[in-house]
């Protein structure tokens, strides 16, 4: 096989024959056949990349599905289990403090004995606690089941972006990254819809049950066309890090329960929370220093692209909650839609999520990660700033409009920051990066519930929102995109920094 300099990864393909670099060849190789039997010699690229996409969209697909279809069934389970809607809380809470907690600690987990070989376990693991929960006779064993079924969404969706490296080549990362958005993106907008339906015609239970035939699915996919893991993988390279492992748990589940108990009317108990969580940080990052392998090696935040990266990440996801937290009371307080028609409008934004995601990624492939990163967030600014300028205008199309810019733009940067972090990450990193990339992704949308809610509540003058006037409402609003608009020009000023330290370190390094 003829190679060419791994500097050139571009030149993959000429005349018809795979030309790699080693790290190509490796990404490359589930997706080679045989030279064909005309006697041309012809290698020719097989449909396996396409069916790993398949399995990797699944996988993305599934979680998200998961995230958003239980919440349209709480009423009816509520009344199945006579329970309390404090107590319906935590059939969501559940599954999102397990994802939350875990997420890091799987893919580091991944890293060590394999990505491959852990992603099939989750999604096992996902389709069994599906079973599990579409059975349940308790309200307990439903929450326990969801907490398992939590573990398993960590593992498909931090595993799930690492395996994009070893499946696809580097030039198309943008792409990949870009379908995977749209997946997860289709799961939101989906969850509700289709919950509603299986809720109506088949009973609760089908909302968990539906996931058993899509999770046999993947399986076989992901076992038959996902790259294996590599053979000369160093397992030794370090043991599972199990005091830092439980640290980061702990810390991220207190901090998650700190930022959701009382829906946003903090107090003592949240402080309290919020200063075990702090605790609990300054112990895991000291605990990180004294062991061999430890779960996260804290000089990589050094690296100020991806400590960058990873702080946009958790802003945009803080501004882009307050689309899911504030929409709804406008749009059904101070312009008066009913619920149907706040469901429909609401789900305009993850739809245009979901149709802009995979040209998003072509585009990112096409004119860098860099430049559509700082242009996704300037969308992001002028669709926050006219949302708020349009208030009580042109009725749903004033809210509508400006919410396409946002999520459009959105899904612009999100392709651009995914392709930045994951095309720079080493093969042994790829995992615990992922999942630390997923962390600050779901951090920022915990604390975009409450931070977001809290301004928009302050910005509304009362303490009860739901009795609160029309006008006071669209006051509340036209603040909370103001300061969202704000915090995303504080995002674009980071990534201009971060792009300026690149290219001079690139220059840099090109003098030497």
């Amino acid at each position: 096989m003829l190679r060419v300099p791994p500097f050139q990864p571009r030149s993959y393909l000429s005349a018809g024959t795979y030309q790699t670099s080693p790290e190509m060849e490796f990404m490359l190789k589930p997706v080679i056949e045989k030279p064909d039997k005309s006697g041309s010699g012809r290698i020719k690229a097989a449909p396996s990349v396409h069916w790993a996409l398949a399995s990797l969209s699944l996988s993305m697909l599934m979680p998200s599905l998961d995230t958003s279809i239980a919440n349209v069934g709480l009423p009816t389970l509520a009344q199945a289990f006579g329970a309390s809607f404090q107590q319906m809380q935590w059939v969501v809470l559940a599954y999102l403090l397990a994802i939350t907690a875990l997420i890091v600690s799987v893919g580091r987990l991944g890293d060590i004995f394999g990505r491959r070989r852990l992603l099939l376990i989750g999604i096992a693991l996902f389709t069994l606690a599906s079973l599990f929960c579409g059975v349940a006779p308790t309200l307990w064993l439903l929450l326990a089941a969801r907490a398992l079924q939590g573990l398993g969404a960590a593992m498909m969706m931090a595993l799930t972006v690492a395996m994009v490296g070893e499946t696809v080549p580097k030039e198309r990362t943008g792409s990949a990254m870009g379908l995977l958005g749209t997946m997860s993106a289709i799961g939101t907008t989906l969850g509700p819809s289709l919950g509603g339906i299986l809720i109506a015609w088949y009973g609760w239970e089908t909302i968990f049950l539906v996931n058993v035939p899509l999770g046999i699915v993947n399986f076989l996919l992901a076992a038959r066309f996902l790259p294996a893991d590599r053979a000369d993988r160093k397992v030794a390279q370090g043991r599972p890090d199990a005091i830092g492992t439980l640290l980061l748990a702990m810390t991220l589940a207190t901090y998650a329960l700190a930022m959701t108990t009382g829906h946003g009317s903090f107090g003592a108990v949240n402080i309290g929370l919020l200063l075990a969580a702090a605790f609990g940080a300054a112990l895991f990052a000291v605990a990180e220093t004294k062991v061999k392998s430890p779960l996260l090696r804290l000089s990589m935040f050094r690296d100020p692209s991806l400590s960058a990266s990873l702080a946009m990440s958790t802003l945009v996801s803080t501004v882009i909650m307050a689309t899911l937290v504030v929409g709804p009371f406008y749009l059904s307080r101070a312009l008066g839609f009913d619920a149907a028609h706040v469901g429909a409008i609401m789900s305009a934004g993850p739809l245009v999520s979901a149709l802009t995601g995979v040209p998003a990624g072509r585009i990112v492939d096409r004119f860098g990660a860099h430049r559509m990163a700082a242009t996704g967030l300037i969308g992001m600014i002028a669709g926050l700033l006219l949302m708020a300028a349009l208030q009580g205008s042109f009725a749903a199309a004033g809210y509508i409009g400006p919410l396409v810019i946002v999520t459009a733009s959105y899904a612009t940067f999100q392709a651009a920051n995914n392709t930045t972090i994951m095309s720079n990450v080493t093969p042994e990193r790829r995992g615990v990066i992922s999942g630390m990339l997923s962390l600050s992704r779901n951090l920022g949308l915990i604390t975009g519930a409450s931070v977001m809610g809290a301004v928009f509540t302050l910005g509304s003058g009362t303490t009860d929102i739901t009795t609160a006037r029309p006008e006071a409402i669209a006051t509340g609003m036209q603040i909370a995109f103001t300061v969202g608009a704000l915090l995303i020009a504080v995002t674009l000023a980071i990534a201009l920094a971060g792009f300026a330290g690149a290219k001079r370190a690139s220059l840099s390094k090109g003098s030497l």
